[in-house]
C-alpha cells in the first residue's frame, strides 16, 4: 500500500474521531445536568421489613366513614363489586372457602372465626374479641394491608367510599337475619 492511500484511511479515522468528539463536547454543554445531592427517589413504605410500621400508618383511618351512608347504599350495586372478591371468596350460605373463607354473614361475625379456614396469625391476634362491625370492614376494605398489619390478603382495597358502602350493605344481607344497620 502506498503512503498517500495510508494518509487518506489515517485522515478520515482521525476526522471521524474529532467530529465524534466535537459533537460529544457540544452535546454536553447543551444538555449537562448536574448530579443530584441525593441520588435516586425515596419510596415510603407503611409497613418496615421487620413488621415495624412508619408513624403515618399509625396516625389513624385515612378512610370516611360509612355509617350515615349503610341506610342509602345501593345493594345492587354493592353485589357489582362483590365480584371483584368473588374469585378468592364464596357468599353463600355454607359455600366454599377458596383462598379467602366464605363470607356468608360475614357481619358481626367475629374476626378470623370461620369453621375450616387457615387464617393469617395477624389476622388471628388481629381479632382477638373483636367482631367485623361495619367500620372493621370498611377499614379492612379501604386498604387491607393497612389496617391489619401482615394480613395474607393481597387485595389493594377499595378507595371510593361509595363502594365499600354499597358492598357492606349487600354482604349485610348475604345472611339469615341481617344485622341491624348502625344508628
Amino acid at each position: 500500500m502506498d503512503s498517500f492511500k495510508f494518509n487518506q484511511i489515517a485522515m478520515a479515522v482521525l476526522g471521524t474521531v474529532f467530529v465524534l468528539f466535537g459533537v460529544s463536547l457540544i452535546s454536553e454543554s447543551l444538555f449537562h445536568s448536574e448530579a443530584p445531592e441525593t441520588p435516586g427517589y425515596t419510596i415510603a413504605v407503611a409497613e418496615g421489613s421487620g413488621g415495624e410500621t412508619t408513624d403515618t400508618a399509625d396516625a389513624g383511618p385515612a378512610y370516611e366513614p360509612i355509617t350515615a351512608l349503610l341506610a342509602s347504599a345501593d345493594v345492587g350495586a354493592g353485589e357489582t363489586v362483590a365480584k371483584k372478591c368473588a374469585s378468592c371468596h364464596s357468599f353463600e350460605k355454607g359455600g366454599p372457602n377458596k383462598v379467602g373463607p366464605d363470607l356468608y354473614a360475614v357481619v358481626d361475625r367475629p374476626i378470623a372465626s370461620h369453621e375450616g379456614f387457615s387464617y393469617s396469625a395477624a389476622l388471628t391476634e388481629y381479632g382477638k374479641d373483636k367482631t367485623w362491625t361495619y367500620e372493621e370492614l370498611n377499614g379492612f376494605l379501604f386498604k387491607p394491608k393497612a389496617h391489619v398489619k401482615g394480613t395474607a390478603m393481597g387485595f389493594a382495597g377499595l378507595p371510593k367510599t361509595a363502594d365499600r358502602a354499597n358492598i357492606i350493605a349487600w354482604l349485610r344481607m348475604q345472611a339469615d337475619t341481617p344485622a341491624p344497620l348502625p344508628q
